[in-house]
């Protein structure tokens, strides 16, 4: 067989040697041979086609977890993949898109009171302490315009987790519009980690997750720190709409770590961001475009640790919200129920009235 040496390689397949010996780590791209004496590699002329779909999908921005998974299937299937994965990829550019059109129009003294037909939210929420944890620790709230979801933990977690949704209630009754939607919700969440500072007293132990998704009337307005989860159903396609803020997590995005292997991690609890946090725990924010016939659910990981996505995304199509979101903590309790639980759902539906001028 003749073997082609890294440099070789890498030219032929526009991969650099440094990412083939990142992939070679990672066992996403293992070379045909090593020299034993100077651990030189030398590929194969058969593995330029994987070598050349790890590079293709790197250029559409894919994690390198999910581009082992993607290898690692037959073609068919693998295009399912990469046809989700652009389909959330685009979604996700149509939010930013759409603020950045806003922020144009604002920074060039453009921006305008526009008349826009408003949307309306239909929703519901459930907690449930499940069959192994002592006390529910979450706190779960739906409101006309506030969907929260925190996940406490330590002595005082069930304290933290009411402290970190009462400091954004205020919200509720706040002038909101697209363009300040998010600045408000920064500060709301600046004073829930003061809120939470102050329950925990100086422990370390003691914090909470917090997802929350604000109304304006036309937008949602995500804010998330911690592993609870907020997830789109558009379409029959569920769409997860935050990124865990985990160990195994980062562990994951970093390809040292499959999402199977993270599953029976011993760290799999553990969070990189919580409530109260410090300076570098900055919370995710976004704007959310919705349209008529969205579901969103916001829920802590005591649902998503023990349903898996498929069958959320099937239960999520079971009925009003209220029905929807009995059924998603009853599955939670039945694959065992070892931890707290929580879910809150809301549908966006046509407005009953005619359009109003919104911010």
């Amino acid at each position: 067989m003749e073997w082609l040496t890294i440099g070789a390689f890498a030219k032929a397949c526009r991969l650099s040697p440094k990412a083939l010996r990142l992939y070679d780590e990672l066992d996403l791209l293992r070379p045909a041979r090593v020299d034993p004496e100077t651990g030189y590699r030398y590929y194969a002329a058969a593995q330029l086609e994987r070598a050349r779909l790890v590079a293709w999908l790197r250029r559409l921005g894919m994690p390198l977890a999910r581009i082992r998974e993607v290898c690692a299937l037959p073609p068919a299937s693998a295009a399912a993949e990469v046809r989700a994965y652009w389909a959330r990829v685009e979604a996700e550019t149509a939010v930013r898109r759409d603020l950045a059109v806003f922020l144009v129009d604002h920074l060039s003294g453009e921006s305008r009171r526009e008349t826009t037909t408003m949307l309306e939210l239909r929703y519901a929420a459930r907690s449930d302490r499940g069959h192994v944890r002592p006390s529910n620790q979450d706190t779960a709230y739906a409101g006309r315009r506030l969907l929260a979801v925190a996940d406490g933990c330590g002595p005082a977690g069930a304290t933290a987790s009411a402290a970190a949704v009462a400091a954004l209630k205020p919200l509720e009754a706040a002038e909101l519009s697209s363009g300040n939607v998010l600045n408000l919700l920064e500060d709301a969440v600046r004073s829930a980690a003061e809120a939470v500072r102050g329950v925990a007293e100086g422990s370390a132990d003691v914090g909470t997750t917090l997802t929350a998704l604000l109304w304006t009337g036309s937008r949602l307005a995500l804010v998330h720190i911690g592993d609870s989860r907020a997830y789109l159903l558009r379409d029959g396609e569920l769409f997860r709409i935050t990124h865990d803020h985990s160990v195994v997590q980062t562990m994951i995005d970093e390809g040292r770590l499959t999402p199977e292997e993270a599953e029976s991690h011993p760290q799999r609890m553990l969070l990189a961001k919580a409530l109260p946090g410090g300076a570098a725990d900055t919370p995710d924010l976004k704007l959310h475009e919705p349209r008529a016939g969205d579901r969103y659910l916001v829920c802590s990981d005591g649902l998503t640790r023990a349903v898996p996505d498929e069958r959320i995304r099937e239960l999520l199509g079971e009925g009003e919200p209220d029905d929807a979101v009995r059924v998603l903590v009853d599955a939670a309790n039945e694959a065992g129920g070892t931890d707290n639980v929580s879910a809150v759902l809301a549908d966006v539906v046509p407005p009953t009235g005619p359009p109003v001028p919104v911010g």
